[in-house]
């Protein structure tokens, strides 16, 4: 079965400056109608070179609890290695289609890793205006090469460079939220399966769309994930629920955005809070993206940490398989 790709359906979208009804959300979520216009979001900005631990877990974890969204800058991985990975992220969207086909996700095939456009049921059989694609890179026995670019050719190098660096401010940050809970350092990385924590890169790719007041690139959601590692391009698109609107997040060059996921709301109990958020699409610009997804292994158990339960705080989630939790997430199902 033929697989129509929004960047397809965009080109020829541009040529007569409509789009196909299954991209026209509903009033209640056009971005036109929703977003409160003129204002954007200031969310919280931590530089990791700050010198002093207390005031970084603290503001770490007020970031966390209140808003489940910041930017971190002085981060260590350089301008140049990010320039770099949205570099051949770019060229690979930019390859012939049949190229980018041959490493579709198989037909019947229950992963998520592979390039593909559909990701999870969808409301009225509505759909997003971005492609993506998905493949874990870290760790070394959970990747699978088959779902990798092999043009542009630096792409595997490019990727594992940013993939090494990467590691590093995400253990840091896994530090500053462990202890912000009063926990040991290295307590909420166990909780989330020690060294066997899966990174998943997902590159977005958001092709101009004639009407973007009437379709979203991704719908408003939660990440499934622990934290989320985010690198955006120059083209503004995310969108954050605060207070009862959705606003515009300002980016910061260079910043990297860290969103609390699901598996971080469960494991602490609720005090720290997944960001609810979505992404719009612009006119003339292609947006891209290239989140890095912390997950716990899919046969590891994440549950509220039992250190931060006794009778006053009693257990607000259910301790559950990763992989189960994915798919009643998937699947619109009760968890």
């Amino acid at each position: 079965m033929e697989i129509e790709r929004v960047q397809e359906i965009a080109s020829l979208s541009n040529l007569n400056g409509t789009i196909p009804i299954e991209f026209i959300r509903s009033e209640n979520e056009q971005p036109a109608t929703t977003t409160i216009h003129g204002v954007t979001l200031e969310v919280p900005v931590i530089d990791l070179s700050d010198l002093d631990d207390q005031k970084l877990v603290a503001s770490i974890f007020e970031a966390s609890k209140d808003w489940g969204i910041f930017q971190v800058v002085n981060h260590d991985i350089t301008s140049e290695v990010i320039s770099k990975l949205q570099k051949v992220g770019k060229e690979f969207f930019e390859l012939p289609q049949e190229e980018k086909e041959a490493i579709a996700k198989p037909v019947g095939y229950k992963g998520v890793e592979g390039y593909g456009t559909k990701l999870q049921k969808e409301v009225e059989g509505k759909k997003g205006w971005v492609d993506h694609l998905f493949h874990r890179v870290w760790p070394p026995s959970a990747i699978n090469y088959q779902f990798w670019p092999k043009n542009p050719p630096s792409y595997r190098e490019t990727n594992e460079q940013y993939t090494s660096m990467l590691i590093g401010v995400a253990n840091k940050l896994l530090g500053f939220l462990s202890k912000g809970l009063g926990l040991e350092e290295g307590e909420i990385k166990q909780g989330l399966g020690g060294e066997d924590l899966t990174y998943m890169l997902k590159i977005n790719y958001y092709p101009p769309c004639p009407c973007p007041e009437l379709a979203l690139g991704v719908v408003p959601h939660t990440d499934m994930s622990s934290i989320t590692i985010l690198v955006p391009n120059e083209v503004q698109g995310l969108q954050v629920f605060k207070d009862g609107h959705w606003y515009d997040v300002a980016y910061i060059p260079n910043a990297l955005i860290i969103h609390i996921g699901d598996q971080m709301e469960i494991l602490s109990n609720g005090i720290y809070k997944s960001v609810y958020h979505r992404t719009t699409v612009n006119k003339e610009k292609t947006r891209m993206s290239w989140p890095m997804f912390l997950e716990p292994p899919s046969e590891f158990e994440v549950g509220p940490i039992p250190k931060l339960i006794n009778q006053d705080n009693p257990p607000k989630y259910k301790t559950k398989k990763y992989k189960d939790y994915v798919y009643c997430k998937l699947n619109k199902l009760p968890q």
